[in-house]
C-alpha cells in the first residue's frame, strides 16, 4: 500500500479532489498525535516511580499527577512523612556525651520513656577507661536511639574509688537495668568493642547483629591451642622409652 503521506504525484492528485487531506493537515496531526503519546509515557513514567520520589520532588511533579495519582500519592506522601519522624525520634543521639553530677537527674534519671542510657563512670589517665570511651564513641553511632553519656566518675559520685574504674551503668527509664563495674569485668585491655557491644546488648538496651559472643571465639582458639601444646599419653610414653 503505498504511503499517504509520501510527496508523490499520485498523492497530489487525490489530495486535489479531496480524496487525501492536505499535506499541512497531515503534518498537524501527525504531530498532534505524536505529543499525545508523549504526554502518555511521561504520565506512566511519573506514575510508575512516585514511589521512589523524595518528598521534594512529589512537590515538584505534583502538577503532572492525575486526581486519581493525586490521591495514592497524598497516601504515600502521608505515610513517608510519618515514617521520617519516626526515625528523626529514634536517631537523635549518634555520639557520646559528657556529662557532670549536675546533669544526672535531667540527662539519666529524665532521660525520658523507653529510652535506655549507658553511663560510662571514668577518670583521665586510666588507660581501660580511654578505650572504653573510644568503644562506646563508635557503639554511640552505631545505635543512635540510645543515649550514651561519660562522666568523670567523683562529680556523679563523690569518693568514688578509682578500683571500681571503669564502670558501666545501664539505665531504662531512670532505672538500673545492669551494671559492670572494675577492669575483670571487661577483660583488661585486649576489649573489643565487639565485646563490649555484646556484653551491653545483654542487658537489652540495644540490639546487636553479632551472632554470638565475641569472646567465646578467643576461648575457644585458646583452649584448642592449650589442647595441641599438651602431650598425649602416648606421646609421653614413647618419650620414656626412648
Amino acid at each position: 500500500m503505498q504511503d499517504p503521506n509520501a510527496d508523490t504525484e499520485w498523492n497530489d492528485i487525490l489530495r486535489k479532489k479531496g480524496i487525501l487531506p492536505p499535506k499541512e493537515k497531515l503534518e498537524e496531526q501527525r504531530q498532534a498525535e505524536e505529543e499525545r503519546e508523549q504526554q502518555v509515557l511521561q504520565q506512566q513514567s511519573v506514575v510508575k516511580t512516585y514511589e521512589d520520589m523524595t518528598l521534594e520532588e512529589l512537590e515538584d511533579n505534583e502538577d503532572e499527577f492525575n486526581e486519581e495519582d493525586e490521591r495514592a500519592i497524598e497516601m504515600y506522601r502521608q505515610q513517608r512523612i510519618a515514617e521520617w519522624k519516626a526515625s528523626q525520634l529514634k536517631k537523635k543521639y549518634g555520639e557520646l556525651l559528657e556529662i557532670s553530677g549536675q546533669d544526672y537527674v535531667q540527662e539519666i534519671t529524665k532521660a525520658g520513656k523507653d529510652i535506655w542510657v549507658i553511663l560510662h563512670l571514668y577518670k583521665q589517665g586510666i588507660p581501660l577507661c580511654a578505650l572504653i570511651n573510644q568503644h562506646l564513641n563508635g557503639l554511640a553511632k552505631k545505635f543512635p536511639e540510645v543515649k550514651f553519656v561519660k562522666a568523670i566518675s567523683t562529680t556523679c559520685i563523690p569518693n568514688y574509688p578509682d578500683r571500681n574504674l571503669p564502670t558501666i551503668f545501664v539505665y531504662l527509664e531512670g532505672d538500673i537495668k545492669a551494671q559492670f563495674i572494675g577492669p575483670l569485668v571487661f577483660g583488661g585491655m585486649n576489649l573489643t568493642r565487639d565485646e563490649l557491644e555484646w556484653k551491653i546488648s545483654e542487658s537489652g538496651a540495644i540490639k546487636t547483629d553479632l551472632e554470638e559472643n565475641p569472646r567465646k571465639q578467643i576461648q575457644d582458639q585458646l583452649m584448642t591451642s592449650i589442647k595441641c601444646s599438651v602431650p598425649t599419653r602416648r606421646e609421653e610414653s614413647d618419650s620414656e622409652d626412648d
